[in-house]
């Protein structure tokens, strides 16, 4: 299935899954712990989900978490999952040289 073209319409989540059913029917079940606001959150923060996008992902007002479709069928182009070393590893920041700062003239004082 395409993602872009994959839409959430029930979502739920246990204390160690969360569950997309999507509109064609095919059901994803990934981990919670890959979600960590997720998974710190009460059963009651979680069951309160809303679509958005029309369905192309799911956010849970209470605990500022979204969650689009496409990242959980295709995870790996998304998130650093534990254990993984298909990710790309990030490019390390650039050093910028800077040019040293102008020596200081030494003042003194007149008395």
């Amino acid at each position: 299935m395409d993602s872009s073209e994959a839409l959430a319409v029930e979502v739920s989540c246990t204390a160690d899954a969360l569950t997309v059913i999507l509109d064609g029917g095919l059901s994803l079940s990934v981990p919670l712990v890959w979600f960590p606001r997720l998974l710190d959150a009460t059963p009651k923060e979680r069951s309160h989900w809303e679509l958005i996008g029309g369905g192309l992902g799911v956010h849970w007002e209470a605990i500022d978490e979204d969650i689009s479709v496409a990242s959980l069928l295709c995870p790996e182009k998304f998130m650093r999952l534990p254990g993984s070393s298909a990710l790309p590893n990030p490019r390390p920041a650039r050093s910028r040289r800077t040019a040293p700062a102008p020596a200081r003239k030494a003042h003194r004082s007149v008395r």
